[in-house]
Formats: structure tokens, sequence, C-alpha cells
């Protein structure tokens, strides 16, 4: 099993005649993704490797069936594509685009909470269930079906964790880049509950980084209601504080959000953490087999 896409999953793209978005539209089409439409305004009835283009997103799901939809289109722009996502009933939203404005996300995150749906970003490199599906940007080949879930703020240090993971023969079920903004749909949190109701998930890491309370809101549901392994590494010990490292969401502020106090709080609730992450590899498989 996996979580959130399957082999089944139908998906739209947003800004699917944009360079980068048909660039990793073709990437996709090639690791396997079942890509139904794409939704660039002003070119409806064009298409892009046999695929329809539609004018609006209401267009496209009025003529297929469309599970999630992946949005690449410009930061001024995004906010409103999200939006029109979950407007047309789309269960499970991926937004690639970097830079929205932070005003605008606040108006799409209390939007998204009244609806039946999934934002996975913004700021993400995606979603990926091995040989199954990919909506995103993740590169597909070093990645490997099996039973670690994964959970991350960081991109790079993503593929270096998969890249481990698969050369000591662990797979994974799914592989989610939550965004490294300040606002952002899906949480740890919310990935943690769906990871430990996953049959075929038995074990987790997730990728942290300063800034925000995401890791440590993950800590106290761990805390409280799992069972599964727990494996975690926190970027940016030697960050200083009020200066942005990397994304925009990885900044200490009022003396919240640095790397010792989240490791502080993960080891103290027993979760294994890892203070190089050339180490998640070997602490992924220990933590296997003690539970075994």
């Amino acid at each position: 099993m996996s979580i959130i896409i399957d082999e089944n999953t139908k998906v739209l793209i947003q800004g699917i005649t944009g360079n980068e978005g048909a660039f990793h539209t073709r990437q996709m089409i090639e690791y396997g993704t079942r890509i139904v439409a794409g939704v660039t305004p002003g070119k409806g009835g064009q298409s892009l490797e046999g695929i329809p283009v539609y004018n609006t997103v209401q267009d496209a799901v009025q003529d297929k069936e469309i599970d999630a939809t992946a949005i690449f289109v410009p930061p001024a722009f995004a906010a409103d594509a999200i939006i029109e996502a979950a407007e047309s009933g789309i269960k499970t939203i991926v937004c690639l685009t970097e830079g929205i404005p932070t005003i605008d996300m606040i108006t799409v995150y209390h939007y998204i909470k009244s609806k039946d749906c999934w934002l996975i970003g913004p700021n993400t490199p995606g979603i990926i269930s091995p040989g199954k599906c990919k909506i995103g940007v993740m590169a597909g080949y070093i990645h490997r079906k099996g039973t670690v879930g994964i959970i991350s703020r960081s991109g790079t240090l993503t593929y270096e964790v998969v890249d481990q993971l698969t050369k000591m023969g662990m797979g994974q079920s799914t592989c989610i880049g939550i965004g490294g903004d300040p606002i952002v749909g899906l949480r740890y949190v919310d990935l943690l509950k769906m990871f430990e109701e996953d049959e075929d998930t038995d074990a987790i890491v997730i990728i942290g980084e300063i800034g925000g309370t995401a890791e440590e809101e993950a800590v106290q549901y761990y805390s409280g209601h799992m069972k599964k392994p727990l494996v975690a590494f926190i970027a940016g010990v030697t960050a200083p504080e009020g200066r942005r490292m990397g994304h925009a969401g990885a900044i200490i502020s009022g003396g919240r959000g640095d790397a010792k106090t989240k490791i502080k709080v993960l080891e103290e609730a027993g979760v294994t953490v890892v203070k190089n992450p050339a180490q998640i590899g070997q602490a992924v498989f220990h933590a296997r087999q003690v539970r075994v």
C-alpha cells in the first residue's frame, strides 16, 4: 500500500504548457503517472503528449475523472490555482511553486480547511509512491518500492536519504515533501497519522529543519499515538537566529525554532535522532530490527 496516491491516481497538471510544467509532465508520464488532463488559460483545445489542455480546472473535471493536481504556475497566480482546484473538488493538490506571498497563503490555508482536500506544499518537490505514481519533480530512479515512509521539509536531503535506503535494500512506501514555506498544507502530524494507519509502512523518517514548530507538534502525536519506529534528522544546528537559511520557513525567530531545541524534544520523546544525515539509513535499519 501507500498513502494519498497509488497506481490508479488520475492527475491534472495546472500550468502544463509552461517550460517547467511541460518538462515535468513528460518526466511523470515516463515514470508511469496517469496524467489525464492539463490546464493553461487561453490554450484550451491544445494538447501535450496527447494530453488534452483545458482553459480552466472546472472544464477539465467536467470532462475527466481527476483525483489529484500538480501546480506549476508563477507565484502571483499560484494561490488562485490552489483555490480553483479545491473549488473544483480535487482531493489532492500538490503545489510546487516557490515564493507565493505569505498573505496569499494565509487566505489559502483558511479556505482549504473548509474543503475536503489535501494540500501538499507549496514549495515542495512533490510526492511519490515508488513504482506506482509520482506527482512533482522527485528523481524517480533513486526510489524503490518498500515499507519506509518519508516526510521532509528539504528536497535535497530527501534525495540523500532515499538513495541511502535504496542502496541498503530498504524501499519506500510513500515519500512526501511538505514544503519549505512558512505556511503549508499537510504537516508532519497529519502525515504521521496516515503512515501509522498504513499497514504496509513499518518505519518512518522525518527530515526537519529550523523554523516553526511543526516538528514539536509531530512529537506530541508520536508520544501518545504511535507504535511504529520514527527516525529524525534536523538540519540547521549552527544556524544563527534571525537569518533565513534556504527555505522561507527556515528561520529562527523570537528564540523559537532552533535545531537544538527540536532535537531535545524529539529525543526526550524517544525518537531516534541522528546528527548526521549520512547515518539515517543505518538508524532506520536498526530501528526496524529492534521492532522485529
